[in-house]
């Protein structure tokens, strides 16, 4: 069995952002020429976080006006009144008790085993920021 790490980094430029990543993800596990296993994938922040789920133009827009209702930017947060890093944050921290920071995904055939439907995402909750990262995990044989 092998184990691969790599990295993919990508910019976002919105508060909250959805970002395909299936295409870095497929490629990524293409260029390992491993036949099965299972890739993880992980974001290394506390304000972004992975997903999986249908990629449709008026569905991203949903789920971003979903989040931005679920808990406002504007809220009276304690996080907000001395943040480490001066970013008024807490809604995006708060988003993530709903998140995931990791998924772990089989492929077989050197291929990843989504549903049709299905693709990967990371979502940014707290942009824009000139570089996040994801962190993939790669086990197999």
């Amino acid at each position: 069995m092998q184990v691969i790490t790599h990295v993919i980094s990508l910019p976002t430029t919105k508060p909250i952002q959805i970002i395909d990543i299936t295409a870095e993800i497929t490629a990524t596990l293409s260029a390992t020429r491993l036949d099965r296993g299972q890739i993880t994938v992980i974001s290394r922040h506390s304000t972004a976080f992975i997903n999986i789920n249908e990629k449709e133009d008026r569905l991203l827009e949903d789920m971003e006006t979903f989040l931005k209702r679920l808990v406002p930017k504007d809220g009276n947060y304690q996080h907000n009144l001395n943040p480490i890093d001066g970013r008024h944050n807490a809604h995006s921290h708060l988003l993530g008790l709903f998140m995931n920071s990791s998924e772990t995904v089989p492929f077989s055939e050197g291929k990843i085993l989504l549903g049709q439907w299905q693709s990967v995402f990371f979502v940014e909750l707290d942009g824009p920021r000139h570089e996040r990262s994801v962190l993939l995990q790669i086990s197999g044989i």
